[in-house]
């Protein structure tokens, strides 16, 4: 398993890291126990989670990714070999999330109440890569803007600078070693940099955001920022939420599925999308590739992103998923993908 920098911290990071987000709800306790115990048999050594989590986010599962992981560290007594990353949310009417019952927002108040039940939940004195899971200020996040383009709806309450400013008080307090954003824009990316630059506050050492076959957005503005700034990308949902397995085509339900259980996903049924899958599937059989490994293999191998963040709820998911950096993806298979992506590109930003 490679290792690539993470920002310009000076920790080495696995190329693949395990997504969590199903433990506590579609996995139970045991099964992410065997999760991580495999991960770091196959060496890996970044794990990904958030308070949020387990997904789809209800009060009675939150929090449970981060107890299992917590769980996990109290039995196997090696916090120390593993670079965790966690998240706070954003501003969201997830009032169950803080103790007052308010909507969730980045203040101070809140940043640190989160850290704070965080460490608890996950059994631990500190964590490596502490993340604001979106922006604070209204954007349309997760395929929620038409077209993947900007919508101004105002300014925003939590200034990036204050914001910045409560999170470098939780790292001097020893809680957290590095930061990091997700779901951001360039634009964000580069005022969070901007202020730390100029205030001498922490700088951001990465960007989770989505990418994958169907949604290459961040190639546009932020590869440039990952490459000049040393922001790399901790890539999610490499498989499109397992639309790129092609197990959703022609209207197919497998039970016990993510789109089966909670009927969400909809941001990768847009028009034309069906047509894209097919011809990066007839592409994986040309090539006699597993599409989920070829899928995987393209986000990993990107030269802006750090590590690729891949999830499942089986163990034969998981191993396709670890394995998929045996994949050879060589220049002809590329630039057969890169055609598909140019005659409809991200058709699911």
């Amino acid at each position: 398993m490679k290792r690539r920098e993470l920002g310009r911290t000076g920790q080495e990071v696995s190329e693949i890291c395990l997504g969590t987000m199903t433990w506590g709800q579609q996995n139970t306790e045991a099964e992410g126990h065997e999760q991580m115990d495999y991960a770091v048999s196959m060496d890996i050594n970044f794990f990904d989670t958030a308070e949020m989590y387990a997904v789809p986010p209800k009060p009675e599962t939150q929090g449970s990714t981060e107890r299992i992981i917590g769980s996990w560290f109290k039995d196997r007594g090696n916090r120390d070999k593993i670079i965790l990353a966690t998240k706070a949310s954003g501003r969201a009417p997830f009032t169950w999330l803080r103790e007052s019952g308010a909507n969730t927002e980045q203040t101070k108040e809140q940043l640190n109440e989160a850290v704070n039940a965080s460490l608890k939940r996950l059994q631990t004195d500190y964590i490596d890569l502490y993340q604001l899971h979106w922006p604070d200020r209204p954007m349309g996040n997760f395929g929620g803007t038409p077209g993947g383009g900007y919508t101004h709806h105002g300014d925003e309450i939590n200034k990036i600078g204050d914001v910045l400013e409560a999170l470098d008080g939780i790292v001097k307090s020893g809680k957290v070693r590095w930061i990091g954003l997700s779901n951001e824009s360039a634009w964000g990316t580069m005022k969070f940099l901007h202020h730390a630059e100029a205030s001498g506050l922490p700088r951001v050492a990465s960007i989770q955001n989505a990418y994958n076959l169907l949604n290459r957005t961040f190639e546009v503005g932020l590869a440039e920022v990952a490459f000049r700034e040393q922001v790399g990308l901790l890539a999610y949902s490499p498989l499109a939420q397992g639309f790129l397995t092609g197990k959703y085509q022609k209207g197919a339900l497998p039970k016990g599925s993510r789109k089966q259980l909670f009927d969400r996903l909809q941001r990768y049924e847009g028009a034309g999308v069906e047509a894209t899958i097919d011809q990066y599937l007839t592409i994986a059989k040309k090539w006699n590739l597993d599409p989920s490994q070829m899928a995987n293999q393209f986000a990993t191998t990107r030269p802006f992103v750090t590590s690729n963040i891949i999830g499942a709820t089986t163990m034969e998911q998981l191993k396709l998923a670890v394995t998929s950096t045996e994949v050879s993806m060589n220049e002809e298979l590329v630039k057969e993908l890169d055609a598909v992506h140019h005659a409809q590109p991200s058709p699911c930003p």
